[in-house]
């Protein structure tokens, strides 16, 4: 049986000629109504800036740049062009995109090419602006998680949606809804699917005893019991050991053979021909179309995603004498609630090499990076020496803000894993975000906006960052795009050393190889840069040394060119005695 996804845009000739009359006249009317009734409180609203977000085909009269504008005028404006946007210029492109019963599909596509929202608009929470949803042979209205769900679909997100002090059987048991259950009988039903599917789940369990792995196959059992048969996986590898991915791989397996369909959205191209049967290209919101798994490889792929071809190699050049920078030992560090989540880690890091941090998420990377940046107290007899270029003793972070370092003359550059939240600020253009690392150097009350304009120019032009201008929201943009600014802005601080917590997390294979590049750029001019990520594939390719942690420990210093994946994966769910240097 087939289950058609078909999604269409109508005509697009005739669409800027109206777009532009309509927006006119728009704001026009609301210009005059406003003053009609007698406004007094005006912005200087850029009105080209609501017609490149939401008309970026359509040209620009030099006259819209800027007008003066009521507030409420601005903001009906900005109603009135998305509206316009919907309206007239549609919005994807999708034509007969399928999935069939016992079939894993993998959906590809670069940051910002509709994944996501295509699987969230089957998983009923989007709705449609247009197009048709078929579920076997008749079209079907998704408008809520219920009504997909009613139509056996079932969505297994990135972030977890469980309650943890509940067990596996309460959780499942809860995903039922409203009215009255009886736990033996759930409980009784779901290790039914369990050993149907050869989860390894106990469901006796509470859910903050779980591992990353055994929460996601909960997730997996919640949608089951649901009685779905589509199932929706976004980026389930993404915080998994090698060993957790195969585990769930056969899974996968195992629901296909009984006939599920499943989909599979990842960015990993060796998991997609590991595990798929077909791959479903989107490119900028259109649907590109599908090929064969067994008649595909690496670099097809990438090529139908980007549209050219693109070199897949990651370069990792030998270090030239590299010089110790940081020298850390007996690094402890707590959390507010008084659990250890570093436990006397100790590592030297060297200027021209890049050290990776491996290890399941949550075992201590975060706190390890904050403490370097003095983000994070560290417990009584840790040590952190920082070793300037021609200084002639080390410096002790340890003890000292932020500020202080800055004070101090220390060259440290953080990209951190929540980019949003405290790398950049949402609300803020890219010009503001640069001038968050400068506003207090100048001596004089008003602010210099020269510098940080410029280099938001000078990065939005090297790193290709697609914006409709540079005072538009970062929080506005695509996930790479954001990621972009915020490692231009700390490579720009000319660091001595840079850390940076999953920066490709997310992100398209073009945007991670530009990481990747810049990584080794620094490298490559002396810099100290420590690299926590999640893809062993890409630590193994990039990095020189790796640091695994387990359990908040410092479970082995292996050397990237000679371990193996397997190696790593072990060390980061098992405490060895012996360590490798």
């Amino acid at each position: 049986m087939m289950n058609r996804i078909e999604l269409k845009q109508e005509a697009k000739g005739v669409v800027r000629t109206a777009a532009v009359s309509a927006y006119l006249f728009a704001l026009l009317y609301l210009a005059l109504t406003e003053l009609l009734q007698g406004a007094s409180v005006y912005v200087n609203g850029d009105v080209a800036l609501y017609m490149q977000t939401y008309f970026p085909n359509v040209p620009i009269p030099s006259y819209l740049y800027p007008v003066a504008l009521p507030t409420t005028v601005v903001t009906l404006v900005a109603v009135v062009c998305w509206l316009l946007r919907v309206l007239l210029q549609g919005g994807w492109v999708l034509y007969h995109l399928g999935v069939r019963r016992g079939e894993i599909l993998a959906l590809l596509g670069e940051n910002g090419s509709g994944k996501t929202t295509l699987m969230n608009m089957i998983a009923g929470i989007y709705y449609p602006d247009e197009g048709e949803i078929y579920v076997g042979d008749k079209a079907v209205t998704i408008r809520s998680p219920r009504d997909a769900l009613d139509l056996g679909i079932g969505m297994i997100h990135q972030h977890f949606k469980l309650v943890d002090v509940f067990t596996a059987t309460e959780n499942i048991a809860l995903s039922m809804g409203g009215g009255s259950f009886d736990l033996k009988k759930v409980h009784e039903k779901a290790r039914a699917i369990c050993e149907k599917y050869q989860f390894a789940l106990d469901l006796d369990q509470k859910v903050y005893e779980m591992s990353v792995s055994q929460k996601q196959t909960l997730e997996i059992v919640k949608v089951l019991y649901r009685g779905a048969d589509i199932l929706i996986l976004d980026e389930p590898t993404a915080v998994l050991t090698p060993q957790e991915t195969e585990k769930l791989f056969s899974v996968i397996r195992n629901m296909k053979a009984d006939g599920k369909a499943v989909i599979i959205i990842t960015h990993k191209l060796h998991e997609v021909l590991s595990i798929s049967d077909r791959v479903a290209i989107l490119r900028k919101g259109e649907y590109v179309g599908d090929i064969a798994t067994k008649d595909a490889d690496e670099a097809k792929l990438t090529e139908m995603m980007v549209g050219e071809k693109v070199e897949l190699n990651i370069e990792r050049p030998e270090p030239v004498n590299p010089v110790k920078r940081l020298d850390i030992e007996h690094l402890t560090v707590r959390s507010a609630e008084g659990i250890t989540v570093l436990d006397d880690a100790s590592f030297p890091v060297y200027g021209g090499e890049i050290l990776g941090i491996a290890g399941i998420s949550g075992n201590g990377q975060k706190e390890l990076l904050e403490a370097i940046a003095g983000l994070q107290p560290a417990e009584s007899g840790a040590s952190i020496e920082y070793y300037a270029p021609d200084a002639a003793a080390p410096v002790q972070l340890v003890g000292k803000s932020p500020k202080a370092i800055r004070e101090a003359g220390i060259h440290l550059s953080f990209v951190p894993e929540d980019r949003l939240g405290m790398g950049l600020v949402g609300s803020m253009g890219m010009t503001d975000n640069m001038m968050l690392k400068s506003y207090g150097k100048g001596h004089s009350p008003i602010v210099d906006r020269k510098a940080p304009l410029a280099l938001a120019e000078t990065i939005k032009k090297e790193l290709g960052v697609v914006t409709p201008d540079l005072n538009t929201p970062v929080s506005r943009l695509s996930g790479g795009n954001v990621q972009k600014v915020l490692v231009g802005r700390e490579l720009a601080a000319d660091p001595i050393v840079l850390m940076t917590a999953y920066a490709v997390r997310g992100l398209d294979i073009n945007t991670s190889y530009t990481i990747y590049r810049l990584l080794n750029e620094q490298k490559k001019r002396g810099v100290a840069v420590i690299y926590v990520g999640e893809d062993l594939d890409v630590l193994l390719e990039l990095c020189d040394r790796i640091v695994v942690l387990c359990g908040g420990k410092v479970n082995g210093i292996l050397d990237g060119r000679k371990t193996t994946k397997e190696e790593v994966g072990l060390r980061m769910t098992n405490l060895v005695k012996e360590e490798q240097a």
